[in-house]
């Protein structure tokens, strides 16, 4: 049996630690007087905000390559190529370079800057002078006949699309696709846009990241101006990410802030993201709202998720810390005998729903992601109704 919550409840009982209801950012509560009406909350009774503009393409411009380095050369960086990182520099000035030669001739101190040698993660900035040795460009993967097995992998990417135009994709990763690779990690999304490459041999660029198990929105930039405008877009918080996931129990106010500082902690086995304390070593703030969009028999939830900031598996860490973990979360499902009820799969559910974000050249991309297999099943077998609009779209941006 289900329960379809109509209203956000107000808070109530006990609250979740770490957890608290979201009344308004300073700037949103205005000074009290006597008769005043309470500032308005997030909620599904709230108005919606007007759908930005779609982005309309316009034709595309032609951009002449640079010539081919056949001997040494030094290149001056400019404002648009300050604070890259060395081996994105290689990659953006010469997009038909490997990334072992780059790693070679780095590792080796052929290329250097301003006289000194340098490594691949090193920023440079805008006015350095950097030597270039003489580059041996591999022939780009386009035109021609591709094998079998690319032909295959450009489908299955084709298949993933939400969004495309000559800038960006946006593709629906399934659950289990790694999105970089990694130590037993054979297929994964940065490879397999290898097949994408333009014909001035440019790759497709990965903007952000997911978790290997976590299904969804993953925004690629086509071209190295677009990666430039979208990376800008999430370091100044433009980009607006919407998550649905099913949890244990029901969380307490039913909509809330989650406020803490997470850590990396590392052992031989895994890594996973703790509780941290503000000063503690390697502690970064993660901020992360959400709302109960309906439940089930006081068992699960399920309930949207909208983190503020970008930290590691920021999501899972902090609804287990409030003592509602996300279903099948191998790292941070905590509860002791505990089982799933029947038909529900053992796997993460946890959905990247929605992605908002500016266009490199004007409007905004809006895209949003189905219900992976798994959690449709979950979905169906508890009468939730999939097509409810979401409650937390109007939550704030702090």
């Amino acid at each position: 049996m289900s329960r379809r919550v109509k209203k956000p409840l107000r808070p109530a009982g006990d609250r979740p630690k770490g957890a608290r209801p979201y009344r308004g950012s300073k700037a949103e509560r205005p000074a009290h007087r006597p008769g005043g009406k309470p500032p308005a909350r997030f909620s599904a009774s709230a108005p919606r905000a007007p759908k930005p503009a779609p982005y309309v393409p316009e034709p595309e411009k032609i951009v002449a390559e640079p010539p081919l380095p056949t001997k040494v050369q030094t290149v001056v960086v400019t404002a648009d190529e300050n604070n890259m990182r060395v081996d994105r520099f290689l990659e953006a000035r010469f997009p038909g370079l490997s990334f072992s030669h780059i790693q070679r001739i780095v590792r080796k101190g052929e290329l250097r800057v301003n006289g000194k040698r340098a490594d691949s993660k090193d920023r440079i900035e805008e006015g350095q002078s950097i030597r270039i040795p003489p580059l041996k460009l591999d022939t780009p993967k386009v035109g021609g006949t591709l094998s079998e097995a690319a032909t295959k992998t450009l489908q299955a990417l084709k298949d993933m699309i939400l969004f495309e135009d000559a800038d960006v994709m946006v593709l629906n990763k399934p659950a289990g696709l790694a999105v970089q690779g990694g130590s037993g990690i054979t297929r994964n999304v940065d490879d397999m846009l290898e097949v994408m490459r333009d014909a001035k041999g440019q790759k497709p660029r990965l903007v952000h990241r997911l978790d290997r198990e976590t299904s969804g929105c993953l925004l690629i930039a086509k071209t190295r101006f677009a990666a430039t405008a979208l990376t800008g877009s999430f370091r100044h918080r433009s980009a607006r990410k919407i998550y649905w996931a099913m949890v244990a129990g029901v969380p307490k106010p039913k909509q809330g802030r989650i406020s803490t500082y997470l850590a990396k902690e590392e052992s031989e086995d895994d890594t996973i993201m703790r509780i941290a304390k503000h000063g503690d070593e390697g502690a970064s703030h993660a901020v992360t709202y959400y709302a109960v969009v309906e439940t089930s028999a006081q068992k699960l939830a399920w309930v949207s998720l909208k983190p503020v900031t970008g930290r590691t598996h920021q999501l899972r860490a902090h609804m287990a810390h409030i003592d509602h973990a996300i279903v099948g979360d191998p790292k941070y499902f905590n509860k002791e005998n505990w089982d799933l009820p029947g038909g529900i799969q053992n796997r993460l559910h946890l959905l990247a729903r929605r992605i908002v974000i500016p266009h490199p050249r004007g409007g905004v991309i809006d895209a949003t992601a189905p219900l992976p297999p798994h959690m449709l099943q979950s979905w169906n077998l508890l009468g939730l109704e999939a097509d409810r609009f979401d409650p937390i779209e109007n939550a704030p941006e702090e």
